[in-house]
């Protein structure tokens, strides 16, 4: 029992366990305060106050929102198909919540303990971690089409087969946007991606020095679709389908769709930081590395994440600004834009990149 207490592999095993629920808890924290912040900046751009009742500026306010949730009476329709209906709303959240574990949200940092070597700026460091995190969310379409199907609802199967749709359309365009920052760094790997906008700060990010506006743009519309967010929120358009593939839906099955949707809104806003935007790196690069307290490697691991968190949260509220002030598409718009305009515009993208990348070499 002794030996085992001290074996390297149980050490690893129990660090990786804590590193993954500190990240668990900090996204799902997250999630349920992004969706505060929503509400309140809503409430703001079209004057009005927003949730402010529970708790100090209705900073309770996700709680109280959570225990109503999960005390409420879960439905279940007499005619669904019942181990689906069940399965749809878990699979959306496993995968949203998956996805995040490729992300390095601070600088690379080893921890060294009973012989054992832990990255604390990642849960898991592999080599082609920017396509897994494409596979994964990719995945996550699955659940959203179980739901809609064996709901047997007829809103709810629009809703859905709107998604699948959706999102092989728009999955293709957010793929091709990502060439050309893989063609930069020369790696798929989010960190090697990072390294690679490292050399003179702001000007070296792929958004700017990487002449990446126009994947980033790309990016960004794709990405909206990928989350069913305004204004291509079409899958739930409450003026169309109630509530689409979620209408059957109560108690928490139907918290955990509204939890995938704004974990997948993390997701997206930590892989366009990471790729366009330097992700944990500074604006100013390598500028006030003379500055002792501010070059050693807690203070780099802590910098790291306040920049990076920083970045998110730009991304985050563009989410909310466009939700405010862009209304919905019509579908056959949707699809139009994806296929006639983005894929294009995307594939050129390629080719400008490719063709300057070999003029430099």
């Amino acid at each position: 029992m002794s030996h085992l207490s001290h074996s390297p592999f149980l050490t690893f095993l129990l660090l990786s366990i804590i590193k993954i629920a500190v990240v668990l808890v900090i996204t799902l924290t997250a999630v349920a305060y992004t969706v505060l912040l929503e509400r309140k900046v809503l409430g703001r751009m079209q004057n009005r106050w927003g949730p402010s009742r529970v708790g100090p500026f209705g900073l309770l306010q996700p709680l109280a929102d959570g225990i109503k949730l999960f005390l409420k009476e879960d439905m279940m329709p007499l005619a669904v198909e019942r181990p689906l209906f069940v399965m749809a709303p878990i699979i959306a959240l496993a995968c949203a919540l998956i996805s995040i574990s490729m992300v390095p949200f601070g600088a690379k940092t080893m921890i060294h303990i009973n012989g054992t070597k832990v990255d604390a700026g990642q849960i898991s460091d592999i080599n082609i971690g920017l396509l897994v995190i494409l596979g994964i969310t990719s995945i996550g379409i699955y659940g959203i089409a179980l739901s809609g199907w064996s709901s047997n609802n007829k809103y709810s199967l629009f809703g859905s087969l709107r998604a699948s749709a959706q999102l092989v359309s728009y999955e293709l365009a957010l793929g091709l946007s990502l060439v050309g920052v893989v063609l930069r760094a020369g790696s798929l790997s989010l960190r090697d991606i990072v390294r690679s906008q490292s050399a003179h700060g702001l000007i070296s990010w792929n958004i700017f020095g990487g002449l990446q506006i126009v994947a980033f743009f790309i990016y960004l519309m794709a990405a909206y679709a990928e989350t069913n967010r305004a204004p291509f929120d079409l899958p739930e358009a409450e003026s169309e389908l109630v509530a689409g593939y979620h209408t059957e839906y109560s108690s928490m099955k139907f918290a955990m769709f509204f939890m995938a949707e704004y974990a997948n809104m993390i997701t997206v806003a930590c892989v366009a930081s990471l790729l366009f935007l330097g992700g944990t790196l500074s604006p100013w690069g390598n500028t006030f590395n003379h500055i002792a307290f501010l070059n050693g490697p807690t203070a780099t691991y802590f910098l790291g994440i306040m920049w990076f968190v920083s970045k998110v949260l730009f991304f985050i509220l563009l989410y909310i600004w466009v939700r405010a002030t862009v209304p919905r598409f019509r579908y056959d718009q949707l699809m139009g834009f994806g296929w006639k305009f983005l894929m294009p515009v995307a594939i050129l993208n390629i080719l400008a990149t490719a063709l300057i990348l070999a003029y430099r070499s």
